[in-house]
């Protein structure tokens, strides 16, 4: 891999999804965009990456990764594997930069888009898909990609290793299992907060009778009204499917709990960061409130804004969280979702990653696979989100069939875009936004 990286190529690309209420929810309405980021190489394959934002914030993503791309430019893909996380340090520890998280936010996530394009280019190099080249590199390798620091009060690069052994027995046989059923998956499509009851009951009854059986709703509105859309999807779905509810984050403490006992009548798998993000205590009160009000059927998820590997640390430490969700790029890219699933398999927790958005899809379903096939090992309470949207926008979109993924074959990350789409979606001088 003496490739080097020639050139880093950053677009502001937005795309107008407001206007008809596609992910709308309790705080955010807006245009879903994407901070891309193209690494162009000297001899090889591009590497594409991208963070996701709403509208404006590209604005700030896009300027943030301009000022981190001085230390990916110039450098070969075999010099930053081999020492990946003094390269992700450089990243996230910019001497001058850091002071802005530290590694969280704005920073952090520009950080991970150029984390992310290098490992893309990286599984292109290789010619795998993103998922089989990480299961594929041994146990040593996997570690030397993890930075442990702040976290090893909770997990070691010894219990880190003798888990990623461990899931070398049986993965092939587990790969077996997804080449033929795919991976389980919910969607999200069904129930923005935007969308009128009428459109709420139709794509409810549509999804149902393409297979899906777990299926996610917002609620934040009235409590009333959250009520009335859980009743209406409840009755499409029957007794038996899941109804998760995602608050994005728009309760206090107390009201969560008042407001989740309520929604209890209608059997909801889980609440979907019920409060602020940071509030880990909050979180376990909420948990414990849940578990008790709902017999247990009802568990507490949260993760698409945790800022870093410690925020997880902690989540899971004080057992506030049932479910524990990642995100491809909130993160600082590949290296820290590692952490992370390391960290949850280490408290037995199962992993259902975030996704919609742009591209979202696409990135986190080679991180579930990777977790099944390497981690933890299991589909027990697994399952990756699904949301219709934009897909049709990357060279290589996610597929699914009955409620599932299939599994991608081409190598790399499934996150370059199609040029024509940048070009015409590009803020602000695509033909979209002129």
């Amino acid at each position: 891999m003496s490739t080097t990286i020639t050139a880093v190529d950053v677009h502001d690309v937005r795309f107008p999804t407001a206007a008809a209420g596609d992910g709308s929810d309790a705080i955010n309405r807006g245009d879903y965009s994407a901070s891309y980021v193209e690494l162009r190489t000297d001899d090889g394959p591009t590497g594409a990456g991208f963070t996701f934002t709403n509208g404006r914030g590209n604005e700030i993503t896009c300027a943030a990764i301009e000022a981190l791309a001085h230390h990916v430019r110039g450098r070969t893909v075999a010099e930053i594997a081999a020492e990946p996380v003094a390269f992700w340090r450089s990243l996230t520890a910019d001497v001058q930069l850091r002071w802005l998280g530290p590694e969280k936010g704005v920073i952090h996530m520009a950080a991970g888009a150029l984390v992310n394009a290098v490992w893309d280019l990286r599984a292109k190099l290789a010619g795998k898909p993103m998922w089989r080249y990480l299961a594929e590199l041994s146990t040593d390798e996997l570690v030397a990609n993890i930075d442990f620091h702040h976290i090893t009060d909770a997990i070691t690069p010894d219990e880190a290793a003798t888990l990623l052994d461990k899931g070398l027995v049986g993965a092939a046989e587990r790969l077996a299992v997804l080449e033929q059923d795919g991976f389980p998956s919910y969607t999200t499509s069904v129930g923005w907060l935007g969308y009128p009851d009428d459109k709420v009951r139709a794509l409810t009854r549509e999804a149902y009778a393409q297979g899906w059986r777990a299926m996610k709703m917002k609620v934040g509105g009235p409590p009333a009204d959250d009520l009335r859309r859980a009743r209406i999807i409840r009755a499409e779905i029957g007794p038996d499917a899941l109804l998760m509810m995602d608050a994005n984050q728009v309760w206090d403490v107390d009201e969560a709990i008042t407001n989740m006992t309520a929604l209890a009548e209608v059997d909801p798998y889980w609440i979907e960061e019920p409060t602020h993000a940071d509030d880990i205590l909050g979180h376990a009160r909420i948990a414990r409130a849940v578990t008790a009000s709902t017999d247990g059927r009802c568990r507490v998820a949260t993760g698409e804004v945790a800022a870093n590997r410690v925020i997880f640390k902690q989540l899971l430490q004080a057992e506030a969280i049932g479910v524990m969700q990642i995100d491809a790029c909130r993160v600082a890219g590949v290296n820290e979702v590692l952490a992370e699933l390391l960290l949850a398999a280490k408290f037995g927790v199962p992993v259902c990653p975030h996704a919609g958005g742009v591209g979202l899809c696409e990135y986190v379903q080679h991180l579930a696979i990777f977790d099944y096939l390497r981690v933890g090992t299991s589909l027990d309470g697994r399952m990756v989100e699904y949301v219709d949207h934009l897909h049709e926008h990357f060279v290589d979109p996610v597929r699914t069939r009955g409620g599932r993924y299939l599994l991608p074959t081409a190598p790399g990350y499934s996150a370059t875009m199609r040029p024509e789409s940048i070009a015409r979606f590009r803020f602000p001088d695509g033909p979209v936004w002129r």
